[in-house]
């Protein structure tokens, strides 16, 4: 068996099963030529989306050892163990579970260790695990083709040659070379970017055998929690948003997240919406082999300061509500709740957004009338209506909407809303004149004239913008 792939307008192999490479087959080869060395010879056509997304899940599996993992497509992957070898035993013990776990997932590896990523790269493509780096070919450096070659013809094979030279007639002869070999050799360290950004506090618990019941995972997250409350309180912090990994045994990694609306460092809070988000879930967690695994992180953080919780007249009113809104989202899901919020302008339909708990801008609300002067319900768009009125600028006395006439009993207003002329989709905008009427059955609508007669417009259009209750 190979995997092909369209090089240079032909069909080449690019992967061999050990069987295919025992036969004399080789990278590089034409499909063409393989096939007339074995006829029964099984292409398969290389899925670059398909590899480029196993990868990402070992990646993520990879969380288990540290939080500083990256991808390096397109087949491998760097580590950052600094400071998380000693719960395995050491580099190697740490090196040997994770060789393990991919041979029982099916994907066959190799692995280095080295001080920098250059140098662990290098011994895993050319070498052995913690191989001597001088012994190792010039093609550890992944120079051009031009380059190595060079090197080669002027006896320079191994990296050891190369070691001893001045750097200064490296780099003058070979350019980016000198570069490539000082981070090998590790006299300069080129830090990795993983692929998540490790949160700013978390959790991890490990097991020696894997536990087959989510409920003793759930139990395993809420020490978690009780471990992640020490520290938000020793920093004055509450946490925002909690994200609980399942490391299954086959390397599946189930994740649940839940958020809240105000900072919290309760366990027992935490854990209530952890649950309530997993009996919503339409596909239970399965925990297949068990989980061998259990990491929590708290990825949004916000201050907190101490609570006076012996007093009942220092507790806060809306406590309870910010709860029951926790609650909803976590069993509903994150998009499903929303608030209204005001905003800085006065356009009715820009004054007011609808964004998630806890996200509130910091403008304040409007001042209260009693009546109120704006109605809770807006039409979007206006709903344009013919309306009888008095010259030039008098207020509505009957208006048609739906095919129905209204005639109006009771009026107030009017309230002068021009545009806004600073921002450039405003400029030109037209004034309205915004009217709160009562038609002859009660019925209270919110009406605007677009535009001022003769100076804006011949002859100004009317729209319905709200219905009061």
């Amino acid at each position: 068996m190979v995997f092909t792939d369209r090089q240079a307008n032909a069909v080449r192999l690019t992967a061999l099963s050990p069987r295919a490479a025992a036969q004399g087959l080789a990278t590089g080869l034409t499909l063409a030529d393989a096939r007339a060395r074995i006829p029964d010879l099984v292409a398969i056509a290389r899925d670059h989306g398909a590899e480029a997304r196993l990868l990402a899940r070992i990646v993520a599996g990879l969380a288990r050892y540290t939080p500083m993992a990256a991808a390096e497509p397109p087949d491998g992957a760097i580590l950052d163990i600094s400071g998380c070898a000693h719960p395995y035993g050491g580099e190697r013990e740490l090196a040997d579970d994770l060789a393990a776990r991919l041979a029982e997932g099916g994907v066959t590896a190799r692995l280095g260790l080295g001080d920098t990523r250059e140098a662990a790269r290098a011994r895993a493509r050319f070498g052995t695990i913690a191989g001597d780096l001088l012994a190792l070919p010039v093609e550890a450096l992944e120079a051009e083709p031009g380059t190595t070659l060079a090197l080669r013809r002027a006896g320079l094979k191994r990296i050891g040659d190369l070691a001893c030279r001045p750097r200064a007639m490296l780099a003058a002869r070979f350019g980016v070379l000198a570069l490539r070999l000082t981070r090998l050799l590790g006299e300069e360290d080129r830090r990795i970017t993983p692929a998540r950004t490790p949160p700013p506090i978390f959790a991890l618990r490990r097991f020696a055998e894997p536990i087959g019941r989510v409920e003793d995972a759930l139990a395993c997250l809420e020490d978690l929690l009780g471990q992640t409350a020490i520290i938000l309180r020793e920093r004055h912090q509450g946490g925002r948003r909690f994200t609980a990994r399942l490391f299954r045994s086959d390397g599946a990694v189930p994740m649940v997240a839940v958020e809240t609306g105000r900072p919290v460092r309760e366990a027992g809070i935490v854990m209530r919406l952890f649950r309530e988000r997993l009996d919503a879930l339409a596909d239970p967690i399965d925990p297949g082999f068990g989980f061998d695994c259990v990491r929590l992180d708290v990825s949004a953080t916000e201050p907190l300061a101490p609570a006076q919780g012996a007093l009942e007249a220092t507790r806060d009113a809306a406590e309870p509500l910010a709860h029951l809104i926790d609650r909803l989202a976590a069993r509903l899901g994150p998009g499903s709740i929303r608030c209204a919020v005001p905003l800085d302008s006065h356009l009715p339909e820009c004054a007011t957004a609808l964004v998630p708990p806890g996200r509130e801008t910091g403008w304040p609300p409007p001042p209260a009338h009693d009546p109120p002067a704006r109605p809770l319900r807006l039409l979007d768009p206006p709903a344009r209506i013919d309306v009888t009125y008095g010259l030039p600028e008098g207020p509505p006395r009957c208006f048609v909407w739906r095919g129905e006439t209204h005639d109006v009993a009771r009026w107030e207003g009017p309230e002068r809303i021009a545009a806004e002329w600073w921002r450039r989709r405003d400029r030109g905008g037209l004034t309205r004149d915004y009217y709160r009427v009562e038609d002859a059955r009660g019925h209270r609508f919110w009406l605007f004239r677009h535009g001022l007669a003769a100076r804006e417009k011949p002859r100004p259009d009317w729209y319905l913008h709200g219905l009061f209750a």
